[in-house]
């Protein structure tokens, strides 16, 4: 939460630093996925990230619980290791009140990224409800930890942040809504070498959902697309792709509520610069995609 970026700049979408300090991006920080959910907790809100990340050794996890203040209540962190078991539990107590977390990895399939593709759950656990439920071991999740009922109506998914590599086509499934169903996105990229005019194409589920042409002066802007049904507003910033000196990559934001978004993005340049990801999660699903180039 405390390390998003600056999200715009005076000039339309600056979501991207320009200089070469992009290169020094560990590539432990590159193989990430990290998913963020508001929720509440003895009726106070807070945010729960999901942080997964991939290193020589294997996948690590790491559960992050912060109060309305973006302070730290408690954190879990489950590290590759060969004697570790990959399920477990751990809890706090507040105000006289037990908060569990469990998580359950041991089946989950990873594919070649960091973020599980099925067979896991995570949960969270308040006094017996089920605050937080992710994964498709719903019914194993239920039972391990005895909640009553279904997922609390208050949770919700408001951000995920990911970083992708290609080439030129760049790959990730998305759920733009809690009930929507998960959806391919591909973006697509001219090389400034090999073409004359570079293009940008996004495709959502194989069919194009928008299409930016002479990109060297349309490098950084915005457009709305539909999926699902609703709007969603694509900001775009690949200008390190196309000039910049170093290694640097390009970013992607897709909004799904516009108008608060749109009245930063016309305001003055103090208050959309100071914009941060907190701000973001009263906005409704943020998706953040850093494509790096693999040269």
């Amino acid at each position: 939460m405390r390390d998003f970026p600056s999200c715009f700049g005076e000039n339309g979408v600056q979501v991207a630093d320009s200089s070469c300090s992009s290169v020094g991006v560990t590539k432990a920080s590159q193989n990430s996925v990290k998913c963020i959910y508001k929720c509440k907790l003895l009726h106070k809100s807070c945010l729960i990230t999901i942080l997964w990340s991939k290193n020589l050794m294997g996948q690590c996890l790491s559960i992050e619980i912060d109060d309305s203040s973006h302070r730290l209540i408690f954190k879990v962190d489950v590290k590759p290791s060969l004697f570790s078991k990959r399920k477990g539990s751990k809890y706090f107590e507040a105000n006289s009140a037990k908060i569990e977390i469990f998580w359950d990895l041991s089946s989950a399939n990873f594919g070649s990224g960091s973020e599980p593709l099925d067979s896991y759950y995570i949960c969270v656990v308040c006094k017996g409800e089920m605050v937080l439920l992710i994964g498709d071991l719903r019914e194993e999740a239920f039972k391990k930890t005895g909640a009553i009922g279904s997922v609390s109506s208050e949770t919700s998914f408001v951000s995920k942040i990911e970083h992708l590599f290609g080439k030129r086509v760049f790959n990730t499934k998305a759920r733009f809504c809690d009930e929507g169903q998960m959806h391919d996105v591909k973006i697509e990229c001219g090389d400034k070498d090999c073409d004359e005019d570079p293009f940008l194409v996004i495709r959502i589920d194989a069919k194009i959902a928008m299409k930016v042409k002479h990109l060297r002066w349309k490098f950084r802007g915005n457009s709305t697309i539909l999926v699902d049904g609703n709007p969603v507003e694509v900001f775009w910033d690949v200008h390190n792709w196309l000039f910049g000196s170093c290694l640097g990559n390009a970013v992607f934001m897709f909004q799904t509520s516009l108008s608060k978004v749109e009245k930063l993005w016309s305001g003055d340049s103090k208050n959309s610069k100071n914009l941060k990801e907190s701000e973001l999660s009263g906005f409704g699903f943020s998706l953040f995609l850093y494509a790096w180039k693999n040269e």
